[in-house]
This record gives structure tokens, C-alpha cells and sequence, in this order.
């Protein structure tokens, strides 16, 4: 069936901890199927002000209104980036959404959540580069190949990103919507459900990993291709 342009074309995808923008490969090509212009953000998850920075130089390289969608840390850089005045609504994929004011370890903190189990290196990054822990953690819907892979291109994420606080939520004032993932091993899913009602999205429930952009293309794209069709009207 041949693609027809979305009301809403603009898709940024936005990644989170330990991976990187490859990680959105199967719902990129599903979204461009459909018709989309997508565009996934390299974050060097080096800070939270590094990603925004990151982010907001894809979204002034679009034409028109944009989907803003993050993944995981990605929540907390859409939570600020998506303030561009061409972001027409946000998505978060098991994704931290930190308030005005609020940093990830408060948001955390206030929900009972306190990040545990990872220490930082000399250099102050955190890694998850042992492949039987990222398939544990992150992956466990997937093959144990498939988490070799994404273990050996692993991203680090600097400590310093999950005490910086959002300037301005952006979800305060833009539409939002939220998956939730039931077998997610890296951000609790009733911290999820928690995080959403917080944020009033409308939330989809589905049984994935953390990464379900990996493990459940499918309903991830459908998941945005509705957001973007509600958000242009």
C-alpha cells in the first residue's frame, strides 16, 4: 500500500542511556513507510544541557510541526526540549519526565525509585557495557545476540545529566502520551504508570523490555503514528 504524508510529518526520535540513535532503526523504517520524515538524535550523554542542545538543533532542521518522542533518559531531554515552539506534542517510551524544577534523581527520589546498582567510573559515566546485564536489564525480550551487539555499541551516560533540573516541563503545556512496559526490568512499570499519571498522558500498556523500540517495533510506531495524527488536529 503506498505511503500517504501525515497531517503532523515531523517525527524526532530521541534516545536514551546505553544505547544510541541506531537503536530506533525498526521504527524509523516503519514510520518512513508510512509516510513520516524522522530524524533520530544523537545524544552524547554527556549532560542533560548537552542532549537539549542536541535536540533542539535537530528540531530547527524541521519544516513545519513536530512529534517529539524520547525514550527512557530521552523523557527528561524531551521534558525540556520539547518547549520548541514547533513541538506539537510529546511521547515517552518508559521514559523519565521530571517536572520545572525537578531533576531525574528528585523525580526518582519522590516516587521511591532511587537509582541503585550502577557506580560511575573515574571519569564520573555510567556503563552497561556487560552484555549479560544489559540483556537482563535492558533487552530480556530479545535474543542474547541481539544484547551482545547492543552491549558492544553501548553508550555511557555522565551522573551529572540526572542531577541537573528542567528549566520548564514542557508537558505542562503540550499533549503527551505514555508506554508503558510491563517485563521492564530498568524503570519499574508501576514507576512508569506513576510517571504518566503524573504527567496526564494517555497511556498504552504493552508486555516489552525496556527497549521495546527493539522488541516491539510494531506498537511502538503505531503507538506514535496515533500520537501524531491527535496532535495535528
Amino acid at each position: 500500500m503506498a505511503s500517504t504524508t501525515p497531517p503532523l510529518r515531523n517525527i524526532v526520535l530521541v534516545h536514551g542511556a546505553f544505547t544510541d540513535g541506531s537503536s530506533w532503526y525498526p521504527v524509523i523504517s516503519r514510520l518512513q513507510a508510512m509516510g513520516y520524515h524522522v530524524t533520530a538524535v544523537q545524544n552524547p550523554l554527556t549532560s542533560l544541557a548537552d542532549d537539549v542542545s542536541a535536540t533542539e538543533k535537530v528540531l530547527r532542521r524541521q519544516t513545519g510541526g513536530v512529534l517529539l518522542v524520547g525514550h527512557s533518559w530521552g523523557g527528561a531531554v524531551i521534558t525540556q526540549a520539547g518547549g520548541a515552539a514547533n513541538v506539537k506534542g510529546l511521547v515517552y517510551l518508559s521514559a523519565l519526565a521530571p517536572d520545572s524544577g525537578e531533576s531525574v534523581s528528585d523525580l526518582l527520589q519522590t516516587l521511591g525509585a532511587p537509582m541503585e546498582g550502577f557506580t560511575p567510573d573515574a571519569d564520573g559515566l555510567i556503563w552497561l557495557d556487560d552484555p549479560a546485564r544489559f540483556h537482563q536489564v535492558m533487552a530480556a525480550d530479545l535474543p542474547m545476540e541481539k544484547a551482545r551487539a547492543l552491549a558492544a555499541i553501548q553508550q555511557p551516560i555522565a551522573t551529572v545529566g540526572f542531577a541537573a533540573k528542567i528549566r520548564k516541563a514542557a508537558w505542562r503545556e503540550k499533549p503527551s502520551w505514555y508506554l508503558r512496559t510491563t517485563q521492564d526490568e530498568a524503570l519499574p512499570p508501576a514507576i512508569q504508570q506513576a510517571i504518566a499519571q503524573r504527567i496526564g498522558a494517555k497511556t498504552v500498556s504493552i508486555a516489552s523490555s525496556h527497549m521495546s523500540l527493539l522488541s516491539h517495533p510494531d506498537q511502538v510506531a503505531r503507538l506514535i503514528d496515533g500520537a501524531a495524527r491527535e496532535a495535528a488536529r
